[in-house]
């Protein structure tokens, strides 16, 4: 048995949403330059396409981490990305008593943000 559920943050950004969807379908590689990712790689597939299979390395809470990520779908049009964790912290949880993935949903905005502040460089 898994518990299955979702976390949603919605945040004001300046810059158009095209311009995050381009970077990480186009140029994932480069949000490594950016902020507080440390590596990203394609171990699987082509670039940020269905299927294919992409790795983060991140500091969280004060630790590197590890993630692997399937991306199940790429929408031009709507300017989304969906995937699927694969491996990492979240990966497996069981039970009710396991902790909301509050302070990874934190990371993500302040990676939204400082994201948002290098577009604006553009």
């Amino acid at each position: 048995m898994s518990l299955n559920g979702k976390l949603v943050a919605s945040m004001e950004v300046k810059c158009g949403g095209h311009l995050f969807h381009d970077l990480y379908q186009t140029s994932s590689h480069h949000v490594s330059n950016i902020d507080k990712v440390h590596h990203f790689n394609i171990h699987e597939g082509e670039d940020l396409k269905a299927g294919s299979v992409i790795g983060w390395k991140y500091t969280h809470d004060g630790k590197v981490k590890v993630t692997k990520q399937l991306i199940e779908a790429v929408d031009d049009e709507k300017k989304s990305i969906t995937w699927k964790v694969l491996r990492g912290r979240y990966v497996g949880i069981k039970t009710e008593d396991t902790p909301k993935p509050i302070t990874l949903l934190s990371l993500m905005i302040d990676i939204t943000r400082d994201l948002e502040g290098h577009l604006h460089k553009i």
